[in-house]
């Protein structure tokens, strides 16, 4: 019983010592572009009412949300997305404002994956939200705000692929599919299943030019250049549009000097109900998914009570760091500079000493010698911790060991 507590559930957990260091510093670096930009902090609660979360709004499904019960027997969920839960707090708190709102956050979600899936079940988010400007220089926007994230982070091999959804919706409009048919046909393009999209095709009764444009869909990434022969080929406005507006989106990052981090996906079509139009996700190597997903999301907010655009995105942090430590990218974490290492008689001493260093902006350890403990216990304390030196205080003197190698 007694080992029993000493495990988390499947799908969570713990961060200590130097990993959890270098997570914090990595939130903390992205974070610093995010205010560059100009967004404010922001936090919701960790649960809310099922409710916000509820199919309608397009987030995960109910199986995959861990609910519970107040006292007043309404249904709580743990928070799985953090844009429907920003949407409702803008509404309440920015009904209105007229001018566009720019929001970050850094949160915790919890999805309650399938346990052979090999998911973490809670994972850290930061990301923003652009709400009340529905130009292509907001989806520029966000999309930039990616790219020096994550070089921020230290990455330096990434790509952001964009898709956009109008574009599928407009010729499956155009092919006069029910919702049925046209979810079936979403999935198997967004899983790149080239012999389930052609045997649908196949069975429905559209022109010829419309089943070949269905089945070169999950072929259709790459470069930007191929858009405008894909755009001559389109015969629905809903679809010429989502490709101008990837055109105009590509414009914008170039003269942010960004496109060589960008590329496109028409066949990328998200499994968020409430994308209206850009969606796009990050991916590098050493990592087997995404680390970044985003897109606009024009009609959420009216489900809420406002009819605003937005357009924002989420990093997935744990995946991120996973990826940073296979690349062996280093991340620079403040170290502890000395332990003061001291003996009772000493302690007045060691007080005095600890603190005029850390009025001098260096960051020590104070700790009082157990008498059971002998002097190699804490210096491989020290080199596994990364502190640079070790003074050590008996009350006759001082003696100073500095760790020949500092470890993680």
């Amino acid at each position: 019983m007694a080992a029993s507590l000493l495990h988390t559930p499947e799908g969570v957990r713990d961060i200590y010592g130097g990993e959890c260091a270098r997570k914090l510093e990595v939130q903390s670096l992205i974070s610093k572009v995010f205010r560059r930009y100009g967004y404010q902090n922001i936090e919701t609660p960790t649960f809310e009412f099922f409710d916000i979360f509820s199919k309608e709004r397009g987030s995960v499904t109910s199986q995959e949300m861990f609910k519970f019960f107040d006292r007043d027997n309404n249904t709580l969920v743990l928070r799985p997305d953090m844009t429907p839960a920003i949407a409702r707090c803008y509404t309440k708190y920015f009904m209105e404002e007229q001018v566009p709102v720019r929001l970050r956050y850094r949160e915790r979600t919890f999805i309650n994956n399938n346990s052979y899936q090999g998911r973490l079940k809670e994972t850290t988010q930061t990301g923003v939200e652009l709400i009340g400007d529905d130009s292509a220089g907001a989806d520029a926007e966000v999309i930039a705000m990616v790219v020096d994230a994550l070089k921020s982070a230290g990455l330096r091999q990434f790509q952001v692929e964009l898709g956009q959804v109008d574009f599928f919706r407009g010729l499956t409009e155009e092919a006069g599919m029910d919702a049925e048919t046209r979810e079936t046909l979403r999935e198997l393009i967004e899983n790149k299943n080239y012999f389930g999209v052609e045997e649908l095709v196949s069975r429905q009764e559209i022109s010829a030019e419309l089943k070949e444009l269905f089945l070169r869909l999950p072929e259709l990434f790459g470069g930007f250049e191929m858009l405008p022969e894909l755009k001559e080929k389109i015969t629905n406005a809903r679809s010429r549009r989502a490709i101008e507006r990837l055109q105009q989106v590509q414009e914008i990052l170039e003269q942010y000097g960004l496109a060589d981090y960008v590329s496109c996906d028409l066949g990328m079509l998200g499994n968020y109900q409430y994308y209206t139009g850009i969606i796009f996700k990050a991916y590098t190597y050493g990592s087997g998914e995404y680390i970044v997903t985003g897109g606009r999301y024009d009609h959420l907010l009216r489900q809420f009570g406002k009819d605003a655009a937005a357009v924002g995105f989420g990093i997935v942090i744990d995946r991120l760091m996973l990826a940073l430590s296979r690349q062996n990218i280093e991340i620079g974490v403040a170290a502890v500079h000395r332990l003061i290492l001291y003996e009772a008689a000493a302690q007045q001493e060691a007080v005095r000493r600890a603190a005029a260093l850390r009025a001098d902006g260096e960051n020590v350890c104070l700790t009082l010698r157990n008498p059971r403990a002998g002097l190699e216990v804490y210096k491989e304390f020290a080199k596994k911790n990364g502190i640079g030196q070790i003074e050590y205080l008996d009350g006759g003197g001082t003696a100073v060991w500095t760790p020949e190698k500092n470890a993680d």
